[in-house]
């Protein structure tokens, strides 16, 4: 076939060959907060309406903080005072009060000397790993880590090595053959699977070997946490747009390292800064969180977590996402078209977001849904799911 002699063409081309083997993909347009639910349906999917709202499962909303009166009333109240950008990069212009206020309030929740705040958590993991992982460096990083850790450790100069998912006997033996110094980089809760890495024995590897532990913990809202002290070396990359319910992302550990990626990191010294309105959303936030009205969200957060994840075959399961492996990707889109027929909006992930054979339905919770909501999953999933059909690949 004669290759495209134009860009036009060029583009044209690679659009028809990704509709071609079916993984074409765009977004609907979903009115969250609206009466109904308003969510564009697929062919022969009754469109949703004020008499057939839709509930999302889909949303990294895991507290339901993105609507929280405190957290809207904070956005408006810095929204007023400062408008609506940053003006610049920070080291220009673009620091406000409220940035530096948050940024302690992170350090002081995380347990760390510092943190520094970035315009998305895709731009904290790119921003770390392309810091500390130069020449004469090896990076070590789990197979299933975030697209985002994916992505620094290509921008990185280091060496990059990646160990079976979960595998610390594999790790441990790769850190023993690994000359001069070492990163680990893991996702604290893996964002397809739910399942969480074992940051104990993570902790006692990095220890033992000098290696600096990297730890993204933007799924992490029920745990596991890492114990003050675990690791003598350590970087926690967070989130403020899941949990917290904002935009942005974050870097927390010692005052040398922060102050080191805020010199040399270049998502942030090139970046226009987090807007005020979304810094004072994630302050007002991460004050719920650490208030016993958090407590309360986590608690029943859990709760629901505990009984969807018992009926699909889950068993201590801990995190609000949920995996229904189904293999084909025929397979997840017709139970993902069905359950949005009842009104259930659940996701099929699919190649290349996941491997080929465990295209799969995303679940997750949100301490926003209410028992009924919940209970509503449950029937449908049983109705929908082939039994044994459950849990990561």
């Amino acid at each position: 076939m004669t290759p495209p002699t134009t860009w036009e063409a060029w583009i044209e081309e690679s659009c028809r060959a990704v509709a071609a083997v079916g993984r074409w993909r765009a977004p609907r347009p979903f009115d969250a907060s609206g009466p109904a639910g308003l969510l564009e349906a697929p062919p022969g999917v009754p469109a949703p309406s004020a008499a057939r709202p839709v509930v999302s499962f889909a949303s990294n909303d895991y507290l339901g903080l993105t609507t929280h009166p405190a957290v809207v009333a904070a956005a408006h109240t810095a929204l007023d005072r400062w408008g609506a950008g940053a003006g610049a990069s920070r080291l220009v212009t673009g620091s406000r009060p409220v940035h530096h206020d948050l940024e302690a309030a992170l350090a002081e929740w995380k347990g760390t000397e510092a943190a520094v705040v970035f315009p998305t958590g895709f731009a904290a993991n790119l921003s770390v790993l392309s810091v500390v992982a130069g020449p004469g460096v090896t990076v070590h990083s789990d197979e299933l880590n975030h697209a985002s850790i994916i992505d620094g450790c290509r921008l990185a100069r280091a060496e990059v090595r990646v160990y079976p998912h979960g595998d610390l006997a594999a790790l441990g033996a790769a850190l023993a053959a690994t000359p001069g110094r070492a990163v680990v980089v893991t996702d604290a809760v893996f964002s397809m699977d739910g399942d969480a890495a074992d940051l104990e024995g993570l902790a006692a590897l990095a220890t033992r070997y000098g290696a600096l532990l990297v730890l993204d913990e933007a799924h992490a809202v029920l745990g596991p946490d890492l114990a003050p002290g675990a690791a003598p070396d350590v970087l926690r990359v967070g989130t403020l747009s899941k949990a917290l319910g904002s935009l942005g992302g974050f870097v927390a550990g010692s005052r040398h390292a922060v102050d080191l990626l805020v010199n040399l990191a270049r998502p942030y010294v090139f970046t226009t800064a987090p807007t005020p309105a979304a810094a004072a959303a994630a302050l007002a936030a991460l004050e719920v969180v650490r208030s016993p009205e958090g407590d309360v969200l986590r608690a029943r957060l859990t709760a629901h977590v505990d009984r969807v994840a018992g009926a699909v075959g889950l068993a201590h399961h801990r995190s609000p996402i949920l995996p229904v492996v189904l293999g084909s990707e025929e397979a997840a889109l017709g139970a993902a078209d069905q359950l949005l027929g009842a009104g259930l909006w659940v996701p099929a992930i699919r190649p290349p977001t996941v491997p080929v054979g465990t295209s799969r339905l995303r679940v997750t919770l949100s301490a926003a849904h209410a028992d009924e909501q919940v209970a509503r999953l449950v029937a449908a999933l049983d109705a929908v799911v082939p039994r044994g059909s459950s849990g990561a690949a």
